[in-house]
């Protein structure tokens, strides 16, 4: 049987009967069967991302609609809705009280990198709206806790598992450097590819096992880390066509974000899953029962 943070919320659990009686007598192998994985697999990552999509959504709402003389700012509307969004994860048990933990330590890890990069001018917020911290708007820590929300999230839907994985402390140390390498390459020797290098060494190894319904697969964890980032900078482009943020050399017209942003993203991935481990400890691959669609045992 799974840990305890492996176990599914109420509302999944509903979603997981109902998802059994739709798939029951679908074929175990063919190319239905292979239709149907992918099916399952594409579900359970939309479910995942809900916390980020709705964020993303009502940022570019806000882009399309949000009146520019309402009396309440546009940042401050995106706050607002953003803390909606969180209670309402809680509300309907779509988090649990031990993941709102690590969503909150995203938060505020985010905020300070935030705070910290829109000084040096990395990238700019409108000023408008009261909800803010400086020139950092009170919804940008929320990106940040959607990417926490999503990956916690995942952990379970999927019953992740990990083969060779390295020490914690080693991890830990790799991304204490990688966030302070955020800081400290705006006034030292940037060492971002040197820690790419560790980052590749280190974690090469290790394969994620993951369910999906009747499969258990997996993949490079190295391979997922760069598809994830791939997959925040599409949202992040998006991000910064809504308006909620800008690059300098977006501020004259919108333009795509680097590419070398993925760079950065990757490493940030690395600090992202390193807090998530300390949360829940990585485990290795045994034979448990899938948690999210998973079959139902045949009477003997």
């Amino acid at each position: 049987m799974a840990g305890e943070h492996r176990e599914l919320t109420r509302l999944e659990r509903a979603i997981d009967r109902a998802a059994n009686r739709v798939l029951e007598g679908k074929p175990e192998s063919g190319p239905r069967a292979v239709l149907v994985e992918c099916a399952v697999f594409l579900l359970k990552q939309a479910w995942a991302c809900v916390f980020g999509a709705l964020l993303l959504v009502i940022i570019v709402a806000a882009r399309l609609w949000y009146p520019e003389d309402a009396l309440l700012a546009r940042n401050d509307a995106l706050t607002i809705a953003a803390v909606a969004i969180q209670i309402g994860m809680l509300a309907f048990r779509l988090e649990s009280g031990r993941e709102l933990w690590v969503i909150v330590l995203f938060h505020i890890t985010g905020t300070v990198m935030e705070l910290f990069k829109t000084d040096v001018g990395s990238w700019s917020y409108d000023v408008d709206g009261v909800l803010r911290i400086g020139g950092v708007p009170l919804f940008s820590g929320f990106m940040y806790a959607a990417i926490g929300s999503y990956m916690v999230r995942v952990y379970r839907l999927h019953d992740l598992k990990f083969s060779r994985y390295p020490a914690r402390w080693v991890t830990t140390i790799v991304a204490a450097l990688i966030y302070a390498n955020f800081y400290t390459h705006h006034y030292v020797f940037d060492a971002r590819w040197i820690l790419l290098v560790a980052v590749v060494v280190i974690w090469l190894p290790t394969q994620m096992h993951f369910r999906v319904w009747r499969k258990t697969l997996r993949a490079p964890l190295l391979a997922v880390f760069a598809g994830v980032a791939l997959f925040i900078w599409f949202a992040e482009n998006i991000g910064t066509w809504a308006g909620a943020w800008i690059y300098p050399h977006q501020e004259a017209s919108w333009e795509l974000v680097s590419p070398q942003k993925l760079v950065a993203w990757f490493l940030l991935m690395i600090i992202s899953v390193v807090m998530v481990t300390w949360v829940y400890p990585p485990e290795e691959p045994t034979r448990t029962k899938p948690m999210l669609l998973r079959r139902r045992r045949q009477a003997r």
